[in-house]
C-alpha cells in the first residue's frame, strides 16, 4: 500500500522538490497529494504523473484541510511562515509528521511537548538558508570537536543571485526568490553579532555600508551585509565561547552602496501608506520623496539630494530601472512605499524563462587545536537550470524532500520540533545532496581572527 506525501503549496521553490518525490514513488511505494490554492499553476509533467493526486484547497478550509492531512502519512507545509501554526496543530491532532522550510515560530515551538509525548517529528529550518547553512555547519564544527579543537570563530552568508552567464543589469542583481523579502530585508531592528570578542550593532540606516568582500575561485568577488540578528544560533550550535560569530547575505559588489540610495530616500518604508499610490507615475514615486522646487528637475533634485554625480556608476543604476519615467505606471491600491519600489524593481529584475539564478554560501571556520590557530573556508556554488528548476527551487526543496523520505523510513527518529543540527539528520542528507551536485569545497586558510594586541575592537 502505498504511502501518502501531502504537501501543502506549490510555489516557486518546490519543483526539485515534487520531481524527487515522484522520481522515488515507485521504488519508495509512494503517492504524492498536492494541495494548493491554484492547482492550474503546477507542471503538467507532475499533476499527470500515476503517483500524484492534485487537491485545489483553500488552507482556511478546515475540514477540507483536516480531512487531507488525517488521510496522509507526513505532512511537508510550504505555505507561507504565517500559516504552518494551523497545519501543525492539525498534525498533533492527527498525529502526522511535519516537515517546513521555515524558521522556528515561537507558536510552533510552543507544540514541541506534544509534539514528543506522541513521538512525533517537526523538523524546520531544512531549507536553504536555514537548512543547508546548518547543516554544512554543524558537520565542520563536529569534525573540529572531535579532533579536540575549540571553536573561536563562525561566519556564515549565502545570497541568491543571478548566474553569471545572465547578470546582464548594472545591479548585477535579479529576483530569485520573494522580492519582498528583499526590499524590506534589515528592517525592524539593528543589526547585531559579536566580532573580535566585542558584541557589535548596526542601525538599519547604516546595514548597507558595513560590508566586507570574500573571493570565490572561479566566481569573483562579492559583499557581504549583516543579517539582523547573528546571535540566534549561538546556543544551537554551541558557540557560546566564540569570539567571532557573524552571519550575513551575499551580493556583487556594489550593490550595498546603491541600495543605500532607497533606504535614505525612504523608498523601502513599509510603515504606512501612500494614499494616492493608485496608478502613480514612477517619476511621481520619486519625486514625493524629494524636496519641492519650482525649477529644478526630479533627476537634478535627486543627485543633490544623495549627493551623486551623473558620471557615479550609481545614477546609471537609478536610470536603468526607468526611476523617471513618467509614462510607468504603479497600479497598486493604498501601497506601501516599499510595495511600490518592489513593483518597480520586478519590472525590471524579473528572472526570464531561459535565465539561470545562482546560490553561493560560504562559511568560515576558526578554531584552536594543539595551541595553534586554524581556519578552514568552505563554499559553494549552485546555479539553475531555467526559470522553473531554479538553483534557488533545488537548494530548499532538495533537503525538504530527502529529510521527509528519511522520516518516514524512520532514519530520522528523534522527535519533537527541531532543526537540522544533529548528525542523525545531517549526515545522510549533505551525503546524498552531493549526488545532486549540492557540496562544499573546502580550503584550510591563515587564521584571521581575534587577535589581543590589535587596537580598536
Amino acid at each position: 500500500m502505498a504511502r501518502t506525501i501531502l504537501v501543502l503549496g506549490a510555489g516557486k521553490s518546490t519543483s526539485y522538490l515534487l520531481d524527487y518525490i515522484l522520481e522515488k514513488s515507485n521504488e519508495e511505494k509512494l503517492h504524492l497529494v498536492i494541495g494548493d490554492l491554484h492547482p492550474e499553476n503546477i507542471s503538467k509533467s507532475v499533476s499527470s504523473h500515476p503517483n500524484c493526486s492534485v487537491k485545489a484547497l483553500d488552507i482556511f478550509n478546515d475540514e477540507e484541510r483536516r480531512a487531507l492531512i488525517a488521510s496522509s502519512s507526513i505532512v511537508v507545509s510550504m505555505l507561507p511562515p504565517r500559516l504552518h501554526i494551523k497545519i501543525a496543530e492539525d498534525c498533533i491532532q492527527f498525529k502526522k509528521h511535519l516537515v517546513t522550510a521555515s524558521y522556528v515560530s515561537k507558536e510552533i515551538l510552543a507544540l514541541d511537548d506534544e509534539a514528543k509525548k506522541n513521538g512525533l517529528i517537526f523538523m524546520n529550518e531544512i531549507g536553504l538558508d536555514p537548512g543547508i547553512d546548518h547543516m554544512s555547519a554543524m558537520e565542520v564544527i563536529d569534525r573540529i570537536r572531535k579532533q579536540g579543537g575549540k571553536m573561536l570563530l563562525f561566519e556564515s552568508f549565502t545570497g541568491g543571485l543571478v548566474a553569471p552567464a545572465h547578470d546582464s543589469n548594472l545591479w548585477n542583481y535579479k529576483f530569485t526568490w520573494n522580492p519582498r523579502n528583499v526590499v524590506v530585508a534589515g528592517q525592524g531592528g539593528a543589526a547585531k553579532f559579536i566580532q573580535e570578542g566585542t558584541y557589535k550593532y548596526i542601525p538599519y540606516q547604516k546595514l548597507f555600508r558595513r560590508t566586507e568582500l570574500l573571493d570565490i575561485e572561479g566566481y569573483g568577488t562579492f559583499e557581504v551585509y549583516p543579517n539582523r540578528d547573528s546571535l540566534k544560533y549561538r546556543e544551537a550550535y554551541g558557540l557560546q565561547n566564540a569570539l567571532t560569530l557573524y552571519r550575513g547575505t551575499m551580493r556583487r559588489v556594489g550593490f550595498s552602496k546603491a541600495w543605500q540610495m532607497f533606504v535614505i530616500l525612504g523608498m523601502t518604508d513599509d510603515s504606512y501608506v501612500i494614499e494616492n499610490s493608485e496608478g502613480m507615475s514612477y517619476r511621481q514615486f520619486v519625486n514625493q520623496f524629494l524636496p519641492y522646487s519650482p525649477t529644478d528637475s526630479v533627476e537634478l533634485k535627486l543627485r543633490h539630494y544623495l549627493k551623486i554625480d551623473q558620471d557615479d556608476i550609481r545614477w546609471g543604476k537609478l536610470l536603468e530601472l526607468n526611476l523617471f519615467d513618467d509614462s510607468k505606471k504603479i497600479p497598486l491600491k493604498d501601497a506601501t512605499p516599499a510595495q511600490m519600489l518592489q513593483y518597480i524593481l520586478e519590472d525590471s529584475w524579473t528572472l526570464q524563462k531561459d535565465e539561470k539564478d545562482m546560490i553561493v554560501m560560504y562559511h568560515k571556520f576558526g578554531y584552536e587545536i594543539d595551541g595553534k590557530k586554524k581556519q578552514i573556508d568552505a563554499n559553494m556554488v549552485v546555479l539553475g537550470e531555467n526559470q522553473s528548476h531554479t538553483a534557488m527551487s533545488k537548494t530548499v526543496g532538495l533537503p525538504v524532500a530527502i529529510a521527509t523520505l528519511q522520516i518516514l523510513n524512520k532514519k530520522i527518529t528523534t522527535p519533537g520540533v527541531q532543526i537540522p543540527i544533529k548528525s542523525e539528520v545531517y549526515g545522510p542528507i549533505l551525503a546524498e545532496l552531493k549526488s545532486y551536485g549540492i557540496n562544499f569545497k573546502e580550503y584550510e586558510v591563515p587564521y584571521l581572527g581575534y587577535n589581543p594586541d590589535s587596537i580598536g575592537n
